[in-house]
C-alpha cells in the first residue's frame, strides 16, 4: 500500500532513483491507498546519474507514475501470491507513456491489466 508521502524506487533508466507521492489518482471515492498499476503523482527527490546532462529527468520534476512493485502482498484469484522487496514506480509522460527507453526487473500481470502493456514490453518478464 502506498500512501501520501511515500518514497518509492524508480524501476526505469529515466535518471531518477527516489520519489516522493504527492497525490493519488484514482477514480470513485477519495483512496487513501494505491497498490500495483494505480496512477499517482510524484517529485524527483534524488537521481540516479552523477551526470545530470544525461537524465531526462530533473530533481524537482513533478511527473505521473504507475505503481508496479509494492512491499505488500498481492493476492490472484488462483491462491497465488506475489512479494516484493521495495515499493517501485515507473515514471510517465502527459500522454501516459513511459519515459524510459527500459523497465528494470520484472513485473506483474496486474500491470498489463491496467492497460499498461507498453511498460510490459519494455520490461524483463511478468510474473
Amino acid at each position: 500500500m502506498i500512501q501520501v508521502q511515500t518514497i518509492l524506487n524508480v524501476a526505469d533508466n529515466s535518471g531518477g532513483k527516489l520519489v516522493k507521492c504527492l497525490k493519488i489518482l484514482k477514480k470513485g471515492a477519495k483512496s487513501r491507498y494505491a497498490n500495483v498499476g494505480d496512477l499517482i503523482v510524484v517529485s524527483v527527490k534524488q537521481l540516479r546519474l552523477k551526470n545530470k546532462y544525461l537524465s531526462k529527468v530533473k530533481k524537482g520534476d513533478v511527473l505521473t507514475g504507475v505503481i508496479v512493485k509494492t512491499k505488500q502482498i498481492i493476492k490472484r484469484s488462483s491462491g497465488f501470491s506475489l512479494k516484493f522487496s521495495t515499493n517501485s514506480v515507473v515514471l510517465l509522460n502527459k500522454q501516459l507513456k513511459p519515459i524510459a527507453s527500459r523497465v528494470i526487473g520484472l513485473m506483474p500481470k496486474e500491470i498489463k491489466k491496467k492497460k499498461f502493456s507498453k511498460i510490459i514490453s519494455l520490461s524483463a518478464g511478468i510474473v
